[in-house]
């Protein structure tokens, strides 16, 4: 790179590219194009109410197995009782007639350390940033203060959310025009990256604020220590100079969904991680192509900075010295994985869990909790074309001695969705029979395990699974342990690839799958249908009597949360311009009864931006959502949002508080 200023093109779209141009079949090649099928609910509601909701309740009826702490159902009277939001484009948030939504610890709230103040003008530095609240809030978990014991506090806790990219026409004064970049611009948007844990108080007055001082708050950036932990963990493919027996790392980037565990701590998930290393090698390893770690440029051109430092300087994942301990070849490998972040230990060291396998992790939620038997664990590869999958422990889950032990050995499973509505969970374990054969009629070698789930993706096409539409976030009902996903979007699809589980072309506006496992949650049979077709007015989910209407009409379904009484809450993701010009509107929030398929707007957000993390007090009287990059077309010069300070401030992300005025459960 030259020493010379040069104006650059920031691609700031979060989106990594396709990079999945196997020859595994789409649902196309699977179903060809056939929509009747058998289902797994079938008839009338009353038949699938009885099929799935009774049938899993009367196979699940122990709650020894809940997630602790264990929480009873907070209302049992009849929810969706408020009237739908109207899709629209204001620079605020509509909620509906009986609520207050009140903006929370945006970007650059001070959090820690000095606390100091956000600069309107962006001017702040890099090392304060790592004091304040990061930018462009995504996933979020709010855990009780006593979530380790009683569990049942709705009035203090932890509220811990993602960061999952940062604006860069936003973050600096003037955006980002030249390279070499300046290091300290850079050290502040490594900083805005990652997670926030903030302990939080309701107030007497019913609002809630930051504990000032708080030995719990905390910043985890791009920059923290790491440690890598199960089967990868000392691989010759993580060492790097930093880590030369391959067990350490430094930071997370692109947090974008989340989960949590049932011993009471945070897992955050790596997205489009990728796109901020440059490998200009000649030829790249696997470990990179397969990913799309570019040949010319990081994202941010953080490998530029200058005064150079060894902390920049590994976004350079070429070889530049004689080995990979004297480089950073290998610092690509060390990202892609959920991370472990104990929330209540300050002094706790993140751990990358690699069994879970190292892809664009959208999110990562567990399936129903049952004593003495493994923890199941589901995750989607948010990239055009890739693949669902889902890990099983080895060990069986003991409430009183779970831990982060469980997450490090297990079995590794990708979903293949088979014409008649069934599905299969396919090893990818290199002592799999079926697993080895296929990858050696396929030409591809693996060294052991560790290499098995550094290469994930391939690892994938090698077993033969169902390319699937940008996997998303997906949820776990409570009751029926039913699984659903949501597919945002696949302009790619033609009309000849249309199919049962896809059945239109150029599919602008997704739509949410979902799966009942058969017998147990760790079977490896399953059976699948669609819950939901996204789409404008008018718009019919084949074999449901669920027809879009005014009041739920929506495109690009992402994140997806049920809530403990079963009610499941969809947020989109349109793109800038869908926004601006199609008939949805901004983005919003919805909720869904998935018995009935009732449906209604709940929520529309802000010009630009994304409605996306989701969580809830105990007792479901707050609710707590993300609002991620408001204004995200803007320039220095001129802002396209100014929520949620208002007039012409600078935009921010931030949480949103939102509380019923009667003081009742949310969507009653």
């Amino acid at each position: 790179m030259s020493d010379s200023k040069t104006n650059v093109s920031i691609d700031n779209s979060g989106v990594d590219p396709q990079s999945n141009f196997s020859l595994n079949p789409t649902f196309a090649a699977i179903v060809e194009g056939r929509m009747a099928r058998r289902r797994f609910l079938k008839g009338s509601v009353g038949a699938a109410v009885a099929a799935i909701i009774g049938g899993s309740l009367a196979a699940c009826s122990s709650s020894d197995g809940d997630p602790v702490p264990v929480v009873p159902p907070v209302n049992t009277a009849p929810l969706l009782g408020f009237t739908a939001v109207a899709a629209g484009r204001a620079d605020a948030i509509q909620v509906p007639a009986g609520y207050t939504a009140t903006a929370f610890l945006p970007w650059g709230t001070p959090l820690a350390g000095t606390y100091p103040p956000f600069l309107a003008d962006a001017t702040n530095s890099g090392a304060e940033q790592e004091q304040q609240v990061g930018m462009h809030h995504d996933g979020m978990h709010f855990f009780p203060i006593d979530t380790r014991s009683a569990g049942d506090s709705s009035t203090e806790g932890l509220l811990v959310f993602n960061h999952e990219y940062i604006d860069h026409n936003l973050i600096h004064p003037n955006g980002i025009d030249t390279v070499p970049r300046i290091a300290d611009q850079v050290r502040k948007e490594v900083a805005a990256h990652g997670v926030t844990v903030a302990h939080i108080q309701q107030q007497t007055d019913g609002s809630w604020a930051l504990v000032n001082n708080s030995p719990f708050n905390r910043r985890i950036t791009g920059a923290t220590p790491m440690e890598l932990s199960g089967p990868v963990r000392g691989s010759s493919k993580v060492i790097t100079k930093y880590s030369p027996d391959g067990s350490r790392t430094r930071g997370t980037l692109n947090n974008c969904g989340n989960g949590f565990t049932p011993w009471g701590t945070y897992l955050t998930c790596e997205e489009n991680w990728a796109g901020y290393f440059v490998n200009a090698d000649a030829e790249q390893p696997r470990e990179h192509s397969r990913y799309g770690v570019s040949s010319s440029n990081g994202r941010y051109f953080w490998e530029t900075a200058a005064p150079a430092a060894d902390v920049y300087q590994r976004f350079n994942a070429g070889s530049t010295g004689a080995s990979a301990t004297e480089d950073y070849r290998n610092e690509p490998n060390t990202f892609g994985w959920i991370v472990e972040i104990d929330p209540f230990n300050p002094d706790s060291v993140p751990q990358k869990r690699t069994a879970l396998g190292r892809f664009g992790h959208e999110g990562i939620i567990f399936g129903k909790l049952e004593e003495g038997k493994p923890v199941v664990l589901y995750s989607g590869d948010d990239s055009t074309f890739e693949y669902i999958y889902k890990f099983v422990s080895a060990a069986p889950y003991n409430k009183n001695t779970a831990g982060g032990h469980l997450l490090n050995e297990g079995t590794l499973y990708v979903a293949r969705f088979n014409e008649d509505g069934s599905g299969d969970w396919l090893a990818l374990d290199i002592n799999n029979t079926d697993f080895a054969a296929k990858a050696a009629t396929a030409g591809v070698t693996f060294t052991d395990q560790a290499d098995v789930l550094l290469n994930t993706r391939l690892a994938a096409d090698v077993a033969g699974a169902t390319k699937m539409d940008r996997p998303e976030w997906g949820a776990v009902h409570p009751d029926t342990g039913e699984v659903y996903f949501t597919l945002t979007n696949n302009s790619r699809r033609t009309e000849q690839q249309t199919d049962a589980a896809n059945p239109r072309a150029a599919n602008t506006t997704g739509h949410i799958i979902r799966w009942h496992e058969r017998e147990t949650q760790s079977a490896t049979a399953f059976d699948w249908d669609i819950f939901l077709l996204a789409g404008d007015v008018g718009t019919e989910t084949p074999d449901t009597e669920l027809v879009l209407t005014a009041d739920n009409h929506l495109a690009s379904p992402d994140g997806l949360w049920f809530d403990k009484n079963g009610l499941l809450w969809i947020q989109t993701d349109m793109s800038g311009s869908q926004q601006g010009e199609g008939p949805f509107g901004n983005n919003q929030m919805l909720v869904a009864d998935p018995v009935t398929r009732q449906m209604k707007r709940f929520l529309v957000g802000p010009t630009d931006c994304e409605v996306t993390g989701i969580s809830a007090t105990p007792d479901m009287k707050t609710l707590f959502v993300n609002i991620q990059h408001p204004g995200d077309r803007s320039t220095p010069a001129e802002f396209t949002s100014h929520w949620p300070d208002g007039g012409n401030s600078r935009p921010r992300s931030a949480t949103v508080v939102i509380t019923k005025d009667d003081g009742g459960v949310i969507g009653s």
